[in-house]
């Protein structure tokens, strides 16, 4: 059985991270790369974000024996096979840990306009992969 105070206490962390970013979003592009402040901020509350989405995911295919996990890549597929989300959103998850893994392990080689990009025009599929976990509670 998926345990609500799981899902709850990261659904509570990705509403902070999220309200962050969304203040984040009125800065001009200018404004966002000539403050190391503003876009450290952007990729770290970013990469926190996605890492709740990969927990949540993580303990919904344990708590119902969905499968196996070996690579993060597995999460969308596995709660996309389960019928929990469709395919535009297992790709678009999958994006997003592609993206994660760049901000994690190519820290020195971020491009901060796609940083800028990702703030400015996808934090809805955060909104979107949020709604399906919020389900759970």
């Amino acid at each position: 059985m998926v345990r609500v105070e799981v899902i709850r206490r990261r659904l509570v962390k990705l509403d902070e991270y999220l309200t962050i970013l969304c203040r984040l979003q009125q800065y001009s592009y200018e404004e966002f790369v000539d403050n190391p402040e503003r876009y450290g901020s952007v990729e770290r509350f970013l990469h926190l974000a996605i890492e709740a989405f990969i927990d949540i995911g993580n303990h919904v295919i344990a708590e119902l024996a969905l499968g196996t996990v070996d690579w993060y890549s597995d999460i969308p597929q596995l709660l996309h096979e389960a019928d929990y989300i469709d395919v535009e959103l297992r790709e678009r998850w999958i994006r997003m840990i592609g993206f994660r893994n760049v901000l994690v392990h190519d820290y020195l080689e971020t491009d901060r306009a796609i940083v800028y990009q990702v703030l400015q025009e996808d934090l809805n599929d955060f909104d979107t992969l949020r709604r399906v976990f919020a389900q759970f509670l």
